[in-house]
């Protein structure tokens, strides 16, 4: 099967296509004018001034200065960065707070401090995926050295209230990062209201191409890069900076929020249909969406059992219809989805989770170097 086949494709969570305009934006930064950007004579310079553009446009999109934009190639490496400049410039902290629901760049970055003895709390989520606000705000200790928390979850949609959280944040004077991988370019965003000091987003999420990331760094915040070498990316990221991340035409934050207003109206008008219509047909897996506030491109469905789950996803696939179970990073894993569980939808927890947080509570506690049993 491929793209050009005739295909339903309902899988735009995982990846989606390019643009065609992006495309053709791209094109002759790859034939062209492929000259190394730090390189120092004009036919370079060309190349510099399309990246600087580009990292206007990323700008306008976040309500930022473009001076707080740093590349990088993916939504995993933006994570990672900003977990490591918290910590290395807090190193007298060692408390980290996330939730029971991140995506696997947050987790698995968690449990390995954790390994190396780093103390983290994992707050839970109710029933329709919500976050307790006073949980968190309880969980945030004087040595705690970061607040990750994603804007919207990959499996449910669910978007929690980033700008509440940063204000708990800020109130209690700890940095807070945001995975915001599945809002970015869904919803509006203006960094310039919300206090928050790292957010994470990646290209291939929102028809640019896979390869590239960004992370956003507050100006005010003091920073360690993750990747040492050269002076690129003001000295933020090292490594040849990639030129493909550059867009035909230059747009400000007014035209952005349109098109984003615009095509979020468009596609959950497509998400209530659907959800009804899924309903009518399976009243008892019927769920209250509508009291949570999701963004829009996301229809969860459930199905009984992992056997029928995996039948009807062949089924699917026989007809050329694209979906998923999840997200596509945990493709193949036996393990049943940890934001599930955390929901209380499932009946048996994943034997990683099980082996070292304790159930039952609100917030969870775990000092996970002092856990034998946990594994990532």
């Amino acid at each position: 099967m491929t793209a050009s086949d005739k295909i339903t494709y309902l899988d735009n969570n995982a990846t989606t296509a390019i643009d065609p305009a992006v495309l053709e934006a791209m094109r002759p930064y790859l034939e062209k004018y492929f000259a190394n950007p730090s390189s120092g004579y004009r036919f370079a310079a060309q190349v510099r001034d399309a990246i600087e553009k580009a990292r206007e446009q990323v700008a306008a999109l976040l309500g930022c200065e473009a001076s707080e934009i740093v590349f990088t190639s993916c939504g995993t490496e933006s994570n990672n960065t900003a977990f490591h400049s918290a910590l290395e410039t807090r190193p007298e902290c060692k408390h980290i707070v996330t939730t029971a629901v991140e995506h696997s760049a947050v987790r698995k970055p968690t449990q390995e401090l954790g390994r190396h003895g780093y103390e983290v709390t994992v707050i839970d989520v109710d029933k329709s995926g919500r976050l307790s606000l006073r949980a968190l705000a309880d969980a945030i200790r004087p040595d705690t050295a970061l607040v990750s928390v994603m804007w919207a979850n990959n499996e449910t949609g669910v978007i929690f209230p980033i700008e509440e959280i940063a204000e708990i944040a800020r109130d209690k004077g700890v940095p807070l990062h945001t995975d915001a991988v599945q809002v970015g370019g869904k919803i509006p965003i203006n960094l310039r209201e919300v206090s928050l000091q790292f957010l994470s987003i990646s290209g291939h999420k929102l028809h640019a191409p896979k390869g590239v990331g960004a992370l956003y760094v507050n100006r005010r915040s003091r920073f360690h890069p993750l990747i040492l070498g050269g002076s690129h990316e003001n000295n933020r990221r090292a490594g040849t900076e990639n030129s493909r991340f550059n867009r035909r035409s230059r747009k400000g934050r007014g035209d952005c929020a349109g098109e984003i207003i615009g095509g979020a109206t468009r596609v959950r008008t497509l998400r209530d249909r659907f959800e009804k219509s899924a309903h009518r047909k399976n009243p008892k897996r019927a769920h209250k969406w509508r009291q949570v506030r999701r963004v829009c491109q996301i229809p969860p469905a459930s199905c009984s059992t992992t056997s029928n789950r995996t039948r009807a996803l062949m089924m699917l696939d026989q007809e050329n219809i694209v979906c998923s179970a999840g997200s596509a990073c945990r493709t193949g894993s036996l393990q049943p989805s940890h934001v599930l569980s955390a929901m209380g939808w499932l009946t048996s927890k994943p034997a990683a989770v099980c082996g070292s947080l304790s159930a039952g509570s609100t917030t969870r506690r775990t000092s996970i170097a002092r856990s034998k049993s946990f594994r990532a």
